[in-house]
């Protein structure tokens, strides 16, 4: 009942409000939605009996928005930003592009373009094109695709000098797909050799499969991580003093 009132009537009763009340119910909302996109919170928080609290107390003549308005004012805020990043990168006459793709602890798989260049001040600059859901399959034709519309979504097309990523097969080939140079990303082949290397140690395997063993021992057991922490507490030399 009460969003239903807000979404029908909170509009006619701002637009009776004195300028200043406006002004500052703008300021408010756009801090609100700052808060929103910075810490990654749910729009439901404004329906959040504690927050809702704590907003009356901070300013009680502030109306939260609803959920649906809260929504709203984040797309917008979403396509500005995304206009002036358009903006910038119209403005520069070639880029370079790192992607990667990686799977959720849900399952859930994504793909991440990014965009570099050097713009204004020749200061190196950076655009994120996009993070997109993949539940099609991984095959270098999908990705490609997806790589493709998004560079035509902002006009880099004909500007793209390199694209650089991990040295996947799928990823290779879907570079070959698109005629860009390629290059593999430098601290991912760090991160490989030295992989590698510890690989090829008996010793060290032997120490990385007991260290493996014990995590997983304090992770499933609920008992042994309380002991744990109730050691590190007791103890002098753990202790903050």
């Amino acid at each position: 009942m009460l969003r239903r009132y807000r979404a029908l009537h909170e509009n006619k009763e701002e637009t009776g409000a004195s300028p200043s009340q406006a002004t500052r119910k703008q300021e408010l909302d756009e801090a609100l939605v700052s808060m929103i996109v910075k810490d990654t919170q749910p729009f439901s928080i404004v329906d959040d009996v504690g927050f809702r609290a704590f907003v009356s107390k901070l300013d009680p003549n502030y109306v939260l928005p609803t959920r649906q308005a809260l929504k709203a004012m984040v797309e917008a805020k979403y396509e500005s930003a995304k206009e002036k990043a358009k903006a910038k990168v119209e403005k520069v006459a070639a880029v370079s592009l790192t992607s990667d793709m990686w799977t959720s602890i849900n399952m859930d798989a994504y793909l991440a373009v990014t965009c570099h260049f050097v713009g204004e001040k020749t200061t190196l600059s950076s655009v994120l094109l996009g993070v997109q859901a993949f539940p099609q399959s991984h095959t270098a034709e999908n990705i490609a695709r997806v790589k493709a519309s998004l560079m035509e979504e902002w006009g880099i097309a004909n500007k793209v000098t390199c694209m650089v990523s991990d040295g996947a097969p799928t990823m290779v080939a879907c570079v070959r797909e698109l005629k860009l140079r390629h290059h593999v990303c430098i601290a991912h082949t760090l991160n490989l050799i030295v992989k590698k290397a510890l690989d090829q140690q008996p010793v060290l395997s032997g120490i990385q499969a007991k260290a493996r063993k014990l995590v997983g021992f304090f992770r499933s057991s609920t008992t042994a991580k309380s002991c744990r922490q109730r050691k590190m507490c007791l103890s002098p030399k753990l202790s903050p003093s």
